[in-house]
């Protein structure tokens, strides 16, 4: 049978689900032991974290753990697959808007004025200065990391993803099971779907016995004025939505988000509230739904030439589909594709 539970982790809500109800509390201790990592890996608002610890070395260049060079070579494959439209190198640009301390505390504080010698976010439409691409910048040697000193990384987004991916796969890979795993907006599923009757079985991969591949029921929308979706995720897939609406805050006046456009190291315009995409990882779902919340319009077309499954909607709640997406409202399976 089934069974969920759901808590709150880095100021997101986090949820997860397996085919087992009888392995539910050791498949959350796996999950929470993932994230722990991850947080200690690289978190920005930590100052504990091995992130933080190694900055002031790695414009010299310094060995890092396992974990944090996974999550930079995974940040910087976003990048790669997005042509930079995901950067992790934004982290002194996002500081610069008030995004220096966990988004909780940005949202409750007093709005800040900007720091001595920074720029005021211009108004959306205006003309912007683009900038040279900070993750082009940085060297990877063996476990070497550099990182030049002008830059400052924020693999924020990426690495929830790939934290989604790996809890995953670590649950299904010690237990057995199948399991859907959420973090703020970013799924990932691993093993047989539920109702499978391989689901319970130890070691039963994702193809084990007839009916394996029964897909997880997942409902699509951010807010609760949105359009809604449900769709049917096959097992082994993800999915990953990006949003302009609710990581916001008030800064020097003008009201910001989290999604920022590396060009110019400003948030996005919000042509999008929501960006969703399916893809094989949940890692490359999120790339490309941050990407079309950065290129806008544009998304679009790159999707559709690059194959993307996206459900793409805008400020008056209209929803554009790539990709295979269905535009229909009911219940539609929805199989991952990778641009």
């Amino acid at each position: 049978m089934e069974a969920q539970a759901a808590w709150t982790v880095w100021g997101l809500d986090a949820s997860l689900a397996v085919t087992d109800a009888g392995m539910l509390a050791a498949a959350q201790e796996i999950v929470q032991s993932v994230l722990a990592d991850v947080e200690l890996a690289c978190s920005r608002f930590r100052d504990d974290s091995e992130l933080t610890r190694l900055q002031p070395q790695l414009a010299a260049g310094a060995i890092v753990s396992p974990t944090l060079l996974d999550l930079v070579e995974r940040a910087l494959a976003a990048a790669r697959w997005t042509d930079g439209a995901v950067d992790p190198t934004l982290g002194t640009d996002l500081a610069a808007l008030g995004y220096d301390r966990d988004l909780v505390s940005v949202q409750v504080l007093p709005d800040d004025p900007r720091p001595q010698g920074s720029q005021p976010v211009p108004p959306a439409g205006s003309v912007r200065a683009r900038r040279v691409p900070g993750w082009s910048r940085i060297r990877i040697d063996g476990r070497t990391l550099t990182v030049p000193a002008d830059i400052r990384l924020d693999l924020g987004a990426t690495a929830k993803a790939a934290a989604a991916d790996r809890a995953a796969t670590e649950v299904h890979s010690q237990l057995g099971c199948g399991v859907l795993v959420s973090l703020g907006g970013d799924l990932a599923t691993a093993g047989p779907g539920p109702g499978s009757p391989g689901a319970a079985a130890p070691g039963a991969g994702p193809g084990a016995g007839p009916g394996a591949t029964e897909p997880w029921q997942v409902l699509v929308q951010d807010l609760p004025t949105d359009p809604s979706q449900h769709i049917a995720l096959d097992p082994g897939s993800a999915v990953a939505t990006s949003s302009t609406q609710k990581r916001r805050w008030k800064h020097a006046g003008a009201d910001v988000h989290h999604v920022l456009d590396p060009r110019f190291g400003l948030p996005a315009e919000a042509v999008w509230k929501t960006v969703t995409v399916a893809a094989p990882t949940c890692l490359e779902a999120n790339a490309f739904s941050t990407a079309g919340i950065v290129r806008g319009f544009a998304a679009v077309e790159w999707f559709r030439s690059a194959g993307v499954t996206a459900r793409l909607v805008d400020q008056r709640g209209s929803i554009v589909t790539t990709g295979g997406w269905p535009a229909e409202s009911n219940i539609v399976e929805v199989r991952a594709s990778r641009g």
